[in-house]
């Protein structure tokens, strides 16, 4: 518990390919001078702009889809009214 508790609390800031992170602690340093290699490099560097857009494309989905589904249930509710006011 100790050990994954200390996995968890000192990850790395930069995490690149999860290959290139093994079980054995030994290469540990050798691993950080890579990852510092390929950071540098710009290896497999993220585009900000296009993830900040998917971000904004999922939050306007929720809400629409948030709208859509209160739109729903006053629908039913409204149908549900007047069919019992029928009666």
């Amino acid at each position: 518990m100790n050990h994954w508790l200390s996995i968890v609390l000192h990850r790395p800031a930069f995490r690149a390919d999860p290959r290139l992170y093994t079980r054995d602690h030994n290469t540990r340093t050798q691993n950080s001078q890579f990852l510092s290699f390929l950071h540098g490099s710009g290896f497999r560097r993220v585009n900000l702009d296009q993830y900040e857009r998917s971000l904004r494309r999922r939050r306007v989905a929720m809400a629409l889809f948030t709208w859509a589904a209160v739109a729903g249930f006053a629908w039913v509710v409204i149908e549900s009214a007047q069919a019992l006011s029928m009666f």
